[in-house]
């Protein structure tokens, strides 16, 4: 006789309970299709700081979890009512062990979808699981094997971003970890504003240090003099170091610092010992998409799966649509310090 089929039991991760939390990053740790999004932190992130609801699903067979799925239901009168997995993440959808499993949380996923109205579903995948879905097309994400010395990771960028580099080492600029998320906030914060887009609020950043510790780090880029010229903020996974928010001051890149930057981030993870340097998500045709590919990054689309219920056609709440033009030229002229009031309650719809 054949061995019965396994059971599994979809439940969800209730906020709070620590001892399950613990349970699903020990998962999320050992699965090969995890990410630094898949881990249970962003519960507490999303729901304290954007105060979203949540639905973070997992399965277990006999008792062990198989596979992970994390959802944040984002209802706004802006961008729409969906969920997703995740919003503020670049990667996200199902994590687990098994076809089976992953069966078992997307079919949960979809029937919470009719539950809430929704106008679509959004699985943030890396590879494609659903052919007859709409595909966002939009986004790459560039991953590198970082060498096992100073040296040859030197060698390994681009004669042309190489001297950049040089340049910021001539212009005898410094590096260094700050304890607190002042100064990266300061650049980050006039970056976006410079380029029309509303930034993150900065208790975001905060709850991000609290809720990861040490797996979160911000690197400072300072001049000669001790003035702040660029910043990011990284996230730590396993191998990997994914370098995720960033700020330049005005004069960073005359200085080379925009590079130096992420030189300095890239020298530090190899002395650790990293493999992986994830330099992010860009949309295609971008400065920042030029930018990685100079570095000797080559691109990897991104596969953006959507369902819909309520809706036609796949969303486009991102700068590159041109109706938001007007509303990018006006945010740029608004004062800094009303950007920033405003702009939280803006990102929030977003995700």
């Amino acid at each position: 006789m054949s061995e019965p089929a396994p059971v599994l039991l979809v439940k969800r991760l209730v906020f709070g309970d620590i001892a399950t939390a613990k349970r699903w990053d020990a998962f999320v740790s050992k699965c090969s299709t995890a990410t630094f999004f898949h881990l249970a932190g962003w519960q507490n992130v999303i729901r304290r700081v954007f105060r979203h609801d949540t639905y973070f699903l997992y399965v277990e067979v006999n008792g062990e979890i198989e596979g992970v799925l994390p959802l944040a239901h984002v209802n706004s009168f802006l961008f729409g009512n969906s969920i997703s997995s995740l919003p503020f993440a670049v990667y996200g959808g199902c994590a687990a062990s098994s076809s089976l499993a992953v069966d078992a949380l997307e079919k949960e996923a979809k029937e919470i979808a009719v539950q809430l109205k929704v106008s679509h579903l959004e699985f943030r995948n890396t590879v494609r699981r659903h052919q007859d879905w709409p595909l966002q097309d939009l986004y790459v994400t560039f991953r590198k094997e970082i060498l096992g010395t100073e040296e040859e990771n030197l060698l390994a960028v681009p004669r042309k971003q190489r001297a950049m580099i040089r340049k910021g080492i001539k212009n005898s600029l410094t590096s260094e970890i700050d304890s607190d998320v002042q100064r990266f906030f300061s650049l980050y914060a006039d970056n976006v504003h410079r380029h029309g887009t509303p930034a993150m609020p900065r208790s975001y950043f905060q709850a991000l240090i609290d809720e990861f510790g040490d797996s979160c780090e911000i690197l400072t880029i300072s001049s000669v003099d001790g003035r702040p010229l660029s910043s990011v903020f990284s996230f730590y996974f396993r191998d990997e170091v994914l370098p995720y928010y960033a700020g330049d001051d005005l004069s960073a890149r005359e200085l080379a610092a925009n590079d130096f930057k992420y030189w300095e981030l890239m020298r530090r993870a190899c002395l650790r010992g990293l493999k992986v340097f994830d330099y992010g998500r860009s949309k295609n045709g971008t400065g920042s998409f030029s930018f990685k590919k100079n570095w000797g990054f080559e691109p990897t689309p991104l596969s953006y799966e959507y369902c819909l219920y309520r809706r036609d056609d796949v969303p486009q709440n991102n700068p590159s649509n041109a109706k938001y033009k007007f509303l990018i030229s006006a945010w740029r002229c608004m004062p800094i310090s009303m950007a920033n009031a405003i702009g939280p309650f803006i990102v929030r719809s977003l995700g």
